[in-house]
């Protein structure tokens, strides 16, 4: 299967507006991904047509909204190969997943000295609640180094894995666009007796996710960053250990019973969710995976993995070695997500140039500034593709890049 980018362009009507008199050129993807009319037209159905709250009421149009909210879960699980819609808890974002199992998982299971492993590669949401443990459990945290190639260097991890009670780490990375090896990951934690967290932000919108393959315990997705509404995210985790986990928030759906005494709380997955939880985004998120299911998993990557190909080599061609690009060469080994940087240029400066030429691209630490002090600079500019995106936007960006560079030697 192939996409056919001119009719996913059509489907996005943001695309045809323009900005400083140029057609808007959308590379921000990494950051929040745009909608299609599909998930506008979802969530605007409900609030028009069946809003109400979810599994209290037992009128018709709350029993129809309590069906839509549950029916996304239904999708979301499908899509990533979960067992029962029962393993999937939804939460706002990743960020929120993360700190569900730091403040419940991590609360129970996690004493002084234990350890936690980390990578270089991590986002602030998978690095932040474990400081905050650390600071308040006295666990240790381990990280996993970069190669030359930007790419995990594995060599110690048996070392640092050992004693290790939980292995937190990224399918891909937001900056570097390095996809690691979930499975292999995940296997080498267990043998040390470790659970494996997996944050899929990055992933999950570009490449079809197999949890049974991936065989981790704790997997993260956000919805806004695969076409879907912000606000709406989930954890995915083993049946056994949400079981044991005790509440993360209190009040609302999560509890089965109240007295003065105390509280007991409801099934799972609704014993993490606490209070009137995003109805419409939920909507609006198994509307989005529909529209990536009918484009074809394999098809998204292929088409991505072909775009950043081209990209890269545009890049080359065009500067140089006057702009430093961060990650690996390979192909297979990246996501459509490029961090560059022209030397002697801001990342801020780069950003506020091109967007005069219409094209949007991020500037910054992006959320990881750990990795940035790896990188040895202070921000990159990123550029990151998706399904709505083609050579001609790769054209546009090069474009905008050589003018911004001539802006900047005059």
């Amino acid at each position: 299967m192939t996409l056919d980018v001119a009719r996913v362009q059509a489907d996005f009507p943001i695309l045809k507006r323009q900005v400083h008199g140029k057609r808007l050129v959308y590379l921000d993807s990494a950051s929040s991904s745009q909608k299609p009319v599909a998930v506008l037209d979802a969530m605007d159905h409900l609030y028009r047509e069946s809003y109400a709250n979810v599994h209290r009421g037992v009128y018709s149009i709350a029993e129809e909204a309590t069906a839509a909210y549950e029916g996304a879960r239904a999708r979301l699980a499908r899509f990533l190969g979960a067992a029962a819609p029962a393993e999937i808890v939804f939460t706002r974002n990743v960020t929120e997943a993360i700190n569900l199992v730091a403040y419940s998982w991590g609360r129970a299971n996690l004493q002084t000295g234990d350890v936690v492993v980390l990578t270089q590669l991590e986002h602030h949401a998978n690095i932040v609640p474990w400081h905050i443990l650390a600071a308040e459990r006295g666990i240790e945290l381990r990280w996993v180094p970069l190669d030359e190639q930007y790419r995990l260097d594995t060599t110690g991890l048996d070392r640092l894995l050992d004693g290790a009670k939980l292995f937190a780490f990224s399918a891909a990375s937001n900056v570097l666009g390095t996809i690691n090896d979930v499975r292999a990951l995940a296997d080498a934690a267990h043998a040390h007796g470790a659970l494996a967290l997996v944050d899929a932000a990055q992933y999950a919108p570009h490449r079809h996710v197999d949890l049974a393959a991936w065989d981790a315990d704790f997997v993260g997705v956000t919805g806004h960053k695969m076409l879907g509404p912000t606000g709406i995210g989930a954890l995915w985790a083993r049946p056994e250990l949400l079981e044991a986990m005790p509440p993360f928030l209190g009040g609302g759906e999560m509890i089965r019973d109240v007295t003065q005494d105390g509280f007991t709380p409801n099934e799972v997955p609704w014993k993490f969710e606490a209070g009137t939880m995003p109805i419409a985004e939920a909507v609006g998120l198994g509307a989005a995976i529909d529209y990536l299911d009918a484009l074809g998993m394999d098809a998204v990557a292929a088409h991505e993995i072909a775009l950043t190909g081209y990209a890269l080599a545009a890049l080359e061609d065009r500067f140089g070695e006057r702009l430093s690009i961060y990650g690996p060469q390979a192909l297979d080994a990246r996501g459509a997500t490029i961090s560059f940087l022209f030397e002697g240029i801001h990342a801020h400066d780069i950003s506020q140039v091109v967007d005069e030429h219409g094209v949007c691209v991020r500037a910054g630490h992006h959320c990881a500034k750990p990795l940035m002090r790896v990188l040895g600079v202070p921000a990159t500019t990123r550029a990151s593709f998706y399904v709505y995106n083609d050579e001609a936007d790769v054209d546009a960006l090069v474009d905008a890049l050589a003018a911004a560079e001539r802006f900047f030697a005059s």
